[in-house]
């Protein structure tokens, strides 16, 4: 009886943890990490999935070394922003040559 019981205290124990399958999905995970919120952690995978991880995770880094940020997440968002609005400027600059 009590291996029953301790089989399924393991099965939930397992169900419980993260699965990682896709680097996409590590890196989103170490960037709410990092951010200290890990409560947005599908909006980091799917921001690692759609634009360059390791890039992204340079900027979680960076922020993340900051001490005077009260909201990581929110600077780290407006920084993304910034580098997004950046990079598409500099394509519209190099189609008009």
């Amino acid at each position: 009886m009590a291996l029953t019981e301790d089989y399924i205290k393991e099965l939930r124990k397992r169900a419980s943890q993260s699965k990682v399958y896709r680097k996409y999905q590590l890196v989103g995970l170490e960037i709410s990490q990092l951010l200290e919120d890990e409560e947005h952690k599908s909006l980091y995978i799917k921001l690692a999935k759609q634009n360059d991880a390791d890039r992204l995770l340079a900027i979680a880094k960076d922020i993340s070394q900051k001490k005077n940020v009260k909201n990581k997440g929110a600077y780290f968002m407006k920084v993304c922003q910034a580098v997004k609005i950046r990079q598409k400027q500099q394509l519209q600059n190099k189609a008009k040559l």
